[in-house]
């Protein structure tokens, strides 16, 4: 009430105020509103201040500058509200007199202020792209007013202030508190901040001179043959020449990094007040699992338990757990799970507890009590860390009594068989284990919905592994809950930061951003990696470096887990079009600049059919058509402009409307439920239909047959072709348009698990490789793929890189083997070591240790990691790699499918880390062990060579030997996986090391060390009395 007066009374005596200017001084006050707006607007500085800097410990507040800008703020709303429309509390013939004087004023304002620039407010930057700097015009006939218009503006801000003072103080203040807190509400959710110019500047700048370095490196190594070693020279400059496109495609979408900050205070502000219905949008949380015993259940029941406390409206989050093994063992856990959460959400949001995941929240060595003031805290801890050990003796049970499988089948508790005993063949299964009745925990509080799905299967049907999965869980919690966005994790990934949703919503709920986000990517963080990390586990330089240089260009790759995604970018929708800017540069359009191809507002329709034929059929355009051209023609499709076709088509022609559903069942199958989730923007169920009717079609939309004929994997939802569909999905939405977040706040969203066994790690890494491979000979490629599209330069740069890595490991492993060759033969691939070649060799290195810092630099990624990421680019690269690159030549050019394994998550049972010395001979690891053997003979034949040969010959052996060194650092974390631990030398060690033996013993009596060559005289010349 108090607000409202002061506000009310504030307004009034603005309008005394302003009533008292004349004709010119009221023209000024235009000009300087037009300027201040404009100003504010390109600035940020409309309203820099938080609440709490105008509350009621700070009332000196109201004297300074700060208050001046939120009373010039209150001056320019009156304006456009009570000038224009006339005030509410004036007589009528105020307001007719006032809007004469306006509308005589804005003519007058007309006819001063030039209008031959020609740009409209969208192309001045007024709502365009938020990454654009917005583009502030000054008419040159006011700049002799700038002074005037200063004293001018202060002197009526003064006197503003002093009447209002008159009010009240308490009145004033509250005024100020309350338009601070609407001003707050109104400012963009979250900011983009650049990387400091002091860090950036000098790495762009060695970028560039290492570029430079390179052409002349590879101009000296084209132009200077070895003419008594040129295979060895060919090989090496071939290898180096892909190497620096490698280079080229990594470096360059590393130009432009930024860092991102969140306000969820201003998220609060706006969308969930307290005491209000929250207006926070709906997300759906999408678990996948497939074998409970290479994956623990455990696992995945922590990472539930961590979705059903998550810091979020409860009626807003849903939780879909996938078992696409359709394993009871999964099933039973998952009943454990929703009777513990029970408990276990109602302790974590009343203590507000991090992590919120049992299993890390009690094994984390940090003081428990800090910032818990409750008395009760200890002795409810000790009773739910009780409560959730008997939670593990119940699970682990389960999963020992799975390990026996009954020759009959598993038995259901009524004595049914369970439907899943052939996991190839069986019927589609769903369960609702909480969001309906019964769904309240301890305190009788509501509880998430959590949904147990496991998808039809059956022989003769392709199910497309994970993506086949994700789009089931797609289309079910459609027809279920229908939320706007999904959030997807894998089955050992839990919720880390309770706030990671929040976090989200700061972008994809954004006015502004929102609408062009099609998902907010988090980095992956693990749990359970020694300190060392020996085989990059943690992957830190391509989640701290690489994806936040996407960021600023086009968005980050998705990465399989830890994604937030806008439900209608799945769906296949295009992003609304941008307004036009300035004309973008060259470098522009690389790194960010609009590539904007749509036709002008003005173009007629004819316009636009022309430029949609030139589309390539490839890239699904959307936008905001008449659903009955997609009859002749590419498909057109948006939720926004199906609706209205439709319902125009219901007054218009009947047949048009049943063509309309038709192309729709087409396009996302036969469902009625699920399409018409799909034209509700905002998400949701209609609500004529009945809990009943909705689970009898969430088991239609999981059924095997249901894609068939629709476009399900090919244009919407997670793309097939790959066994990485995450880089193919998230290829294809940028494609069309889209961009995506990179997300890291300070407290890690999610944290999973990683293999840190040798063989586990480099088994994970032939799946992504293989699949990359893939993505290469397969029409989606993006070396050919999508150029109709609206994919930036630079970001097609980082997806070819992305599908072509694990080629490099051909020409890796030919230069790995160089250097050994070289010892044993005694040539070099450089015809003779020469000043020129001295110092290109010496200023390359040079270049590449200066980049390698800098990007640590501003990255803030240590140099150990960075160290270990190198080491295990060579050793993936000369194993798996190589493997994956083989594996996917026989699938695509001669059918023959290979099956990746999951990969085994379990945890330390003899002590810690124990599984990093567990040692598992696979193929894999040939490749790298045969490179350090033949290295390591090298160098012992190529010093026995030195040491026979006399002093001129060590000068061109340092060379050969700084090569061979190279190698042998690189794969030395390897070395230390075959040896496992020092009292456990493993079997295959043994015979490698007799193998060694015997290969370094033969050349040892064939190079002869230490024995003085004596050359005589040719028998064949002298005959033989010479």
């Amino acid at each position: 009430m108090a607000v409202t007066m002061a506000t009310t009374e504030a307004e009034e005596v603005i309008l005394s105020e302003l009533d008292q200017l004349d004709n010119m001084e009221v023209l000024l006050f235009l000009v300087i509103k037009k300027r201040m707006l404009m100003w504010m607007k390109a600035s940020g500085k409309l309203s820099a201040a938080s609440p709490d800097q105008l509350s009621m410990a700070s009332p000196r507040v109201a004297g300074g500058k700060l208050l001046g800008c939120y009373v010039l703020q209150l001056i320019l709303n009156v304006m456009d509200s009570k000038w224009e429309y006339g005030s509410s509390s004036s007589s009528s013939q105020v307001n007719v007199a006032w809007k004469e004087r306006v509308k005589g004023w804005k003519m007058k304002e007309k006819s001063i202020v030039p209008t031959s620039t020609g740009q409209s407010n969208s192309e001045r930057g007024g709502s365009g792209d938020i990454d654009a700097t917005t583009d502030v015009v000054v008419e040159d006939t006011f700049l002799h007013l700038s002074t005037s218009s200063a004293l001018f503006l202060h002197r009526k801000i003064c006197d503003i202030i002093n009447s209002m003072l008159s009010i009240g103080g308490g009145y004033f203040l509250c005024l100020c508190f309350s338009y601070s807190r609407h001003d707050e509400a109104r400012q963009p959710l979250s900011r983009k901040v650049s990387i400091p110019s002091s860090r950036i500047n000098p790495y762009r700048m060695v970028i560039v001179l290492r570029l430079i370095i390179l052409c002349i490196f590879l101009h000296y190594r084209i132009t200077n043959p070895v003419p008594d070693a040129y295979a060895l020279w060919l090989i090496s400059v071939t290898c180096e020449i892909w190497f620096a496109i490698s280079w080229i495609l990594d470096q360059f979408p590393k130009w432009l990094p930024v860092n991102r900050e969140t306000y969820l205070d201003r998220l609060s502000l706006r969308y969930d007040q307290e005491g209000e219905p929250s207006q926070l949008a709906a997300v759906d949380i999408f678990v996948s699992t497939v074998d409970p015993l290479k994956e623990p259940p455990l696992f995945t029941a922590n990472t539930v338990l961590s979705i059903l406390a998550v810091d979020y409206p409860v009626d807003k989050v849903s939780c879909y757990v996938s078992d696409d093994g359709a394993a009871m063992l999964t099933f039973e856990t998952m009943s454990e799970t929703s009777e513990f959460a029970r408990k276990w959400v109602p302790f974590c949001k009343k203590y507000s507890i991090e992590p919120r995941a049992p299993e890390w929240y009690f094994t984390q060595k940090i003081d428990y009590l800090k910032d818990k003031v409750q008395p009760s805290f200890v002795k409810e801890r000790r009773a739910m860390k009780r409560e959730y050990e008997d939670f593990k003796v119940c699970i682990n049970r389960i999963e020992e009594n799975a390990k026996k499988v009954p020759e009959e089948g598993w038995i259901m508790q009524n004595g049914t068989p369970w439907p899943g005993n052939n996991s190839k063949d069986h019927p589609g299964m769903l369960q609702v284990f909480l969001g309906q009745n019964g769904g309240l925990d301890v305190d009788g509080n509501e509880l998430p919905c959590l949904v147990y799905v496991s998808r039809e299967k059956r022989p003769g049907f392709q199910h497309h592994k994970k993506a086949g999965a994700m789009n089931t869980l797609v289309r079910v919690s459609a027809v279920l809950t229908n939320g706007p966005f999904l959030l997807n994790l894998d089955c050992d990934h839990y919720i880390n930061n309770s706030k990671a949703l929040r976090e989200a919503m700061c972008f994809l709920m954004d006015p502004n951003l929102g609408k062009y986000v099609c998902y907010v990517q988090f980095p992956q963080r693990f749990d359970g990696i020694d300190k060392n990390d020996r085989y990059a586990n943690r992957n830190t330089v391509f989640f701290d470096i690489n994806l936040r240089g996407l960021d600023g260009i086009q968005g980050p790759v998705y990465v399989g887990t830890g994604c937030v995604f806008n439900r209608r970018a799945l769906y296949g929708c295009e992003p609304p079009v941008k307004p036009k800017h300035r004309k973008a540069g060259f470098l522009s359009s690389l790194c960010g600049g609009s590539q904007n191809k749509c036709s002008k507002s003005s173009k007629k329709g004819s316009d636009k059919k022309k430029s949609r034929k030139n589309v390539e059929p490839n890239v699904p355009i959307f936008s905001l058509e008449e659903i009955e051209e997609a009859v002749e023609g590419t498909f057109i499709w948006c939720p926004h402009a199906i609706s209205l076709s439709i319902a125009r088509s219901k007054s218009d022609d009947e047949e048009s409307l049943q063509m309309s559903q038709m192309i729709l069942e087409k396009r996302f199958g036969n469902s009625p439920v699920f399409v018409a989730s799909t034209l509700m923007e905002n998400g949701g169920v209609p609500q004529s239909t009945t809990s009943e009717t909705l689970l009898v079609e969430a088991i239609h939309v999981i059924s095997c047959g249901y894609e068939d004929g629709t476009d399900w994997g090919t244009e919407i939802g997670w793309i097939y072709g790959s066994v990485t569909e995450d880089i193919l999905t998230g290829f294809k939405m940028h494609a069309r348009g889209w961009r995506s977040i990179y997300c890291m706040p300070k407290r890690p969203a999610f944290k999973g698990s990683a293999p840190i066994n040798l063989s586990d790690r480099l088994n994970q890494v032939l799946r992504w490789a293989l699949g990359s491979v893939e993505i290469l000979l397969s029409r989606h490629c993006p070396i050919w793929y999508g150029y109709s599209g609206r994919l930036k330069w630079l970001e097609r740069f980082a997806y070819v890189n992305t599908t072509v890595y694990p080629i490099t490991s051909i020409p890796l492993l030919m230069y790995c083997t160089l250097p050994a060759v070289c010892l044993l033969t005694n040539k070099f691939i450089i015809p003779q070591i020469s000043m020129l070649a001295s110092i290109c060799s010496i200023s390359l290195f040079l270049s590449i240790f200066v980049t390698g810092i800098l990007e640590m630099r501003w990255s803030g990624v240590g140099i150990d990691e960075w160290w270990r990421n190198e080491q295990f680019w060579v050793i993936g690269g000369v194993s798996a790699h190589l493997f994956a690159v083989f594996q996917g030549l026989l699938k695509v050019l001669a059918g023959i499918d290979t099956n990746f394994t999951v990969t085994s998550k379990a945890s330390d049972e003899d002590g810690d880390f124990a599984e990093l010395y567990t040692f598992k001979w696979t193929m894999l690891l040939i490749p790298p062990t045969t490179l350090l053997i033949i290295n390591l003979v090298g160098v012992v034949a190529g010093i026995s060579y030195a040491i026979n040969s006399g002093y001129q010959s060590w000068g061109p052996l340092f060379g050969k030997l700084f090569f061979a060194f190279w190698v042998i650092i690189h794969l030395y974390p390897f070395l230390k996986g075959l040896m496992g631990r020092q009292n456990r030398t493993p079997t295959i060690v043994v015979v490698w090391s007799i193998l060694l033996a015997s290969i370094f013993s033969l050349l040892w009596v064939r190079i002869e060390p230490f024995t003085t060559k004596v050359k005589g005289p040719d028998v064949k010349l002298c005959g033989i009395n010479c």
